[in-house]
Protein backbone atom coordinates (compact mmCIF):
# COMPACT_ATOMS: atom_id res chain seq x y z
CA UNK A 1 0.00 0.00 0.00
CA UNK A 2 0.88 3.30 -0.65
CA UNK A 3 -0.62 6.62 -0.02
CA UNK A 4 0.04 8.99 -3.27
CA UNK A 5 -1.54 12.50 -4.45
CA UNK A 6 -2.81 12.46 -8.23
CA UNK A 7 -3.67 15.00 -10.38
CA UNK A 8 -6.64 14.45 -12.48
CA UNK A 9 -6.11 14.73 -16.36
CA UNK A 10 -9.93 14.15 -18.02
CA UNK A 11 -12.89 13.15 -16.27
CA UNK A 12 -15.72 12.59 -18.71
CA UNK A 13 -19.14 10.56 -19.09
CA UNK A 14 -19.03 7.43 -20.83
CA UNK A 15 -22.35 5.89 -20.49
CA UNK A 16 -25.53 6.22 -18.41
CA UNK A 17 -24.35 7.09 -14.82
CA UNK A 18 -20.81 6.11 -16.05
CA UNK A 19 -17.08 8.47 -15.59
CA UNK A 20 -13.85 7.68 -16.86
CA UNK A 21 -11.15 9.38 -14.62
CA UNK A 22 -7.59 9.70 -16.10
CA UNK A 23 -5.26 10.65 -13.09
CA UNK A 24 -1.34 11.44 -13.10
CA UNK A 25 0.84 9.73 -10.70
CA UNK A 26 3.16 7.74 -9.21
CA UNK A 27 1.33 3.90 -10.54
CA UNK A 28 4.98 2.01 -9.43
CA UNK A 29 3.38 -1.31 -7.55
CA UNK A 30 0.03 -0.81 -9.56
CA UNK A 31 -1.52 -4.70 -10.75
CA UNK A 32 -4.43 -5.70 -12.71
CA UNK A 33 -7.60 -6.63 -10.26
CA UNK A 34 -6.12 -4.60 -7.64
CA UNK A 35 -7.86 -1.10 -6.45
CA UNK A 36 -7.59 2.30 -4.89
CA UNK A 37 -9.01 4.19 -2.41
CA UNK A 38 -9.99 7.47 -2.61
CA UNK A 39 -10.23 10.21 0.22
CA UNK A 40 -12.66 12.98 -0.96
CA UNK A 41 -13.95 16.18 1.20
CA UNK A 42 -16.28 16.05 3.73
CA UNK A 43 -16.68 12.04 3.69
CA UNK A 44 -14.72 9.82 6.83
CA UNK A 45 -14.56 6.81 4.39
CA UNK A 46 -12.33 6.93 1.59
CA UNK A 47 -14.01 5.28 -1.53
CA UNK A 48 -12.71 2.00 -2.98
CA UNK A 49 -12.65 2.24 -6.82
CA UNK A 50 -11.28 -0.90 -9.20
CA UNK A 51 -7.86 -0.09 -11.34
CA UNK A 52 -9.35 0.11 -15.39
CA UNK A 53 -6.19 1.01 -16.76
CA UNK A 54 -2.64 2.21 -15.76
CA UNK A 55 0.64 2.96 -17.62
CA UNK A 56 4.14 4.98 -16.08
CA UNK A 57 2.39 7.64 -15.40
CA UNK A 58 -1.28 7.37 -15.58
CA UNK A 59 -3.83 5.48 -13.47
CA UNK A 60 -7.62 5.12 -15.71
CA UNK A 61 -10.62 4.79 -13.12
CA UNK A 62 -14.20 3.72 -14.34
CA UNK A 63 -17.04 4.61 -12.21
CA UNK A 64 -20.41 4.49 -11.66
CA UNK A 65 -22.26 7.16 -9.68
CA UNK A 66 -24.31 5.41 -6.73
CA UNK A 67 -23.61 7.54 -3.23
CA UNK A 68 -22.25 10.89 -2.68
CA UNK A 69 -18.62 9.86 -2.94
CA UNK A 70 -18.96 8.90 -6.72
CA UNK A 71 -21.38 11.79 -7.14
CA UNK A 72 -19.08 14.22 -5.92
CA UNK A 73 -16.21 12.35 -7.94
CA UNK A 74 -18.10 12.78 -11.62
CA UNK A 75 -18.01 16.73 -10.85
CA UNK A 76 -14.16 17.09 -10.55
CA UNK A 77 -12.33 18.81 -13.55
CA UNK A 78 -9.00 18.56 -15.26
CA UNK A 79 -6.25 20.20 -12.45
CA UNK A 80 -7.78 18.83 -9.13
CA UNK A 81 -5.76 16.72 -6.86
CA UNK A 82 -6.67 13.59 -4.99
CA UNK A 83 -5.06 11.65 -2.10
CA UNK A 84 -5.39 8.02 -3.20
CA UNK A 85 -4.21 4.68 -1.41
CA UNK A 86 -2.61 2.39 -3.95
CA UNK A 87 -1.45 -0.94 -4.37
CA UNK A 88 -4.49 -2.64 -2.42
CA UNK A 89 -5.91 -5.86 -2.97
CA UNK A 90 -4.01 -9.38 -4.39
CA UNK A 91 -5.34 -8.48 -7.58
CA UNK A 92 -5.65 -11.55 -10.42
CA UNK A 93 -2.73 -14.15 -11.19
CA UNK A 94 -2.53 -14.31 -15.11
CA UNK A 95 0.03 -17.27 -14.48
CA UNK A 96 -3.04 -20.02 -13.94
CA UNK A 97 -4.76 -18.39 -16.94
CA UNK A 98 -3.96 -21.48 -20.04
CA UNK A 99 -3.70 -20.60 -23.64
CA UNK A 100 -7.56 -19.33 -23.77
CA UNK A 101 -8.73 -17.21 -20.64
CA UNK A 102 -12.04 -16.12 -20.74
CA UNK A 103 -12.76 -12.76 -18.57
CA UNK A 104 -16.50 -11.48 -17.58
CA UNK A 105 -17.57 -8.60 -16.78
CA UNK A 106 -20.98 -6.98 -15.76
CA UNK A 107 -21.69 -3.52 -15.22
CA UNK A 108 -19.11 -1.42 -12.83
CA UNK A 109 -17.78 -4.82 -12.98
CA UNK A 110 -16.26 -4.58 -16.81
CA UNK A 111 -13.39 -2.02 -15.71
CA UNK A 112 -10.78 -4.27 -13.78
CA UNK A 113 -11.50 -7.05 -16.87
CA UNK A 114 -9.36 -4.18 -19.26
CA UNK A 115 -6.29 -4.30 -17.31
CA UNK A 116 -6.00 -7.56 -16.96
CA UNK A 117 -6.89 -8.47 -20.78
CA UNK A 118 -3.87 -5.82 -21.77
CA UNK A 119 -1.91 -7.76 -19.55
CA UNK A 120 -3.34 -11.53 -20.98
CA UNK A 121 -2.82 -10.30 -24.32
CA UNK A 122 0.67 -9.04 -24.00
CA UNK A 123 1.50 -12.53 -22.81
CA UNK A 124 0.26 -13.91 -25.67
CA UNK A 125 -3.14 -15.26 -24.78
CA UNK A 126 -5.76 -15.68 -27.01
CA UNK A 127 -8.18 -13.73 -24.99
CA UNK A 128 -12.34 -13.69 -24.79
CA UNK A 129 -14.66 -11.11 -23.39
CA UNK A 130 -17.99 -11.04 -22.00
CA UNK A 131 -19.31 -7.56 -20.74
CA UNK A 132 -22.93 -7.93 -19.40
CA UNK A 133 -25.69 -4.28 -19.53
CA UNK A 134 -29.00 -3.83 -18.36
CA UNK A 135 -29.52 -1.99 -22.06
CA UNK A 136 -27.75 -0.04 -24.03
CA UNK A 137 -26.89 3.43 -22.83
CA UNK A 138 -25.06 1.00 -19.84
CA UNK A 139 -22.51 0.02 -22.07
CA UNK A 140 -19.38 1.15 -22.11
CA UNK A 141 -15.60 -0.16 -23.52
CA UNK A 142 -16.52 -2.49 -26.02
CA UNK A 143 -14.39 -0.93 -28.78
CA UNK A 144 -11.57 -0.25 -26.53
CA UNK A 145 -11.63 -4.32 -25.61
CA UNK A 146 -11.70 -5.10 -29.56
CA UNK A 147 -9.04 -2.34 -30.13
CA UNK A 148 -6.30 -4.41 -28.00
CA UNK A 149 -7.17 -7.73 -29.67
CA UNK A 150 -10.18 -9.50 -27.56
CA UNK A 151 -12.78 -11.61 -28.82
CA UNK A 152 -16.06 -9.59 -27.29
CA UNK A 153 -19.36 -10.52 -26.42
CA UNK A 154 -22.20 -7.93 -25.10
CA UNK A 155 -25.23 -9.02 -23.50
CA UNK A 156 -28.02 -7.14 -22.36
CA UNK A 157 -30.68 -7.53 -20.41
CA UNK A 158 -33.25 -5.93 -22.27
CA UNK A 159 -31.94 -7.40 -25.30
CA UNK A 160 -31.23 -4.10 -27.34
CA UNK A 161 -27.75 -4.90 -28.37
CA UNK A 162 -26.01 -8.26 -28.57
CA UNK A 163 -26.65 -11.18 -26.82
CA UNK A 164 -30.51 -10.97 -25.21
CA UNK A 165 -29.83 -11.74 -20.98
CA UNK A 166 -26.44 -12.42 -18.97
CA UNK A 167 -23.77 -12.70 -18.47
CA UNK A 168 -23.99 -16.60 -18.74
CA UNK A 169 -26.28 -16.63 -21.95
CA UNK A 170 -23.08 -15.67 -23.99
CA UNK A 171 -21.11 -18.85 -22.79
CA UNK A 172 -22.65 -21.40 -25.78
CA UNK A 173 -21.23 -18.29 -28.47
CA UNK A 174 -17.77 -18.52 -26.72
CA UNK A 175 -16.69 -22.14 -27.40
CA UNK A 176 -13.65 -23.21 -25.63
CA UNK A 177 -11.93 -21.64 -22.73
CA UNK A 178 -8.79 -22.68 -20.64
CA UNK A 179 -9.92 -20.43 -17.17
CA UNK A 180 -12.10 -17.75 -16.29
CA UNK A 181 -11.51 -14.13 -14.90
CA UNK A 182 -14.99 -12.20 -13.44
CA UNK A 183 -15.96 -9.13 -11.02
CA UNK A 184 -19.71 -7.97 -10.92
CA UNK A 185 -22.54 -8.34 -8.11
CA UNK A 186 -22.24 -11.71 -6.08
CA UNK A 187 -25.55 -12.99 -8.07
CA UNK A 188 -23.67 -12.58 -11.48
CA UNK A 189 -20.69 -14.35 -9.98
CA UNK A 190 -22.35 -17.37 -8.84
CA UNK A 191 -24.04 -17.26 -11.88
CA UNK A 192 -21.05 -17.44 -13.66
CA UNK A 193 -19.56 -20.17 -11.10
CA UNK A 194 -22.35 -22.48 -11.33
CA UNK A 195 -22.35 -21.98 -15.29
CA UNK A 196 -18.57 -22.40 -16.20
CA UNK A 197 -16.51 -25.92 -16.16
CA UNK A 198 -13.40 -24.58 -15.72
CA UNK A 199 -11.34 -22.91 -12.57
CA UNK A 200 -11.21 -19.08 -12.27
CA UNK A 201 -10.81 -16.27 -10.26
CA UNK A 202 -13.51 -14.45 -9.44
CA UNK A 203 -13.27 -10.68 -7.59
CA UNK A 204 -16.08 -9.61 -5.54
CA UNK A 205 -17.53 -6.00 -4.44
CA UNK A 206 -17.78 -5.53 -0.73
CA UNK A 207 -18.99 -2.49 1.74
CA UNK A 208 -15.18 -1.67 3.05
CA UNK A 209 -14.18 0.93 5.90
CA UNK A 210 -10.25 1.14 6.01
CA UNK A 211 -9.58 -0.74 2.65
CA UNK A 212 -6.15 -2.38 3.84
CA UNK A 213 -7.48 -5.06 6.32
CA UNK A 214 -7.32 -3.52 9.59
CA UNK A 215 -11.00 -2.92 10.34
CA UNK A 216 -11.75 -5.89 9.53
CA UNK A 217 -15.21 -4.79 8.22
CA UNK A 218 -15.40 -6.75 4.96
CA UNK A 219 -14.19 -10.26 6.31
CA UNK A 220 -15.90 -13.38 5.04
CA UNK A 221 -15.81 -17.38 5.12
CA UNK A 222 -14.23 -18.98 2.59
CA UNK A 223 -13.33 -22.91 2.59
CA UNK A 224 -9.69 -21.66 4.03
CA UNK A 225 -10.91 -19.89 6.71
CA UNK A 226 -11.90 -16.32 7.34
CA UNK A 227 -9.97 -13.77 4.36
CA UNK A 228 -10.52 -9.97 4.46
CA UNK A 229 -12.01 -9.04 1.25
CA UNK A 230 -10.15 -5.62 0.72
CA UNK A 231 -6.87 -7.46 1.72
CA UNK A 232 -6.96 -10.96 1.10
CA UNK A 233 -8.99 -10.46 -1.95
CA UNK A 234 -11.15 -8.92 -3.48
CA UNK A 235 -9.81 -12.29 -5.51
CA UNK A 236 -10.60 -15.59 -4.75
CA UNK A 237 -10.32 -18.56 -6.58
CA UNK A 238 -13.14 -20.87 -7.55
CA UNK A 239 -12.35 -23.74 -5.50
CA UNK A 240 -12.40 -21.74 -1.94
CA UNK A 241 -15.48 -19.64 -2.10
CA UNK A 242 -18.44 -20.33 -0.10
CA UNK A 243 -21.84 -19.33 -1.32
Amino acid sequence: MKQTVFEIISNKKIAKDVYEMVLMGDTQGIAPGQFVNIKLEGLYLRRPISVCDYDEKTLTLVYKVVGKGTEQMSTMSKGVKLDLLTGLGNGYDSAKSGEMPLLIGGGVGVPPMYAQAKKLIFEGKTVSVILGFNASDEIFYEEEFKKIGARVFVTTVDGSVGIKGFVTDALSEVGEYSYVYTCGPEVMLKAVYNATVVSGQYSFEERMGCGFGACMGCTCKTKYGNKRICKDGPVLEKEEIIW
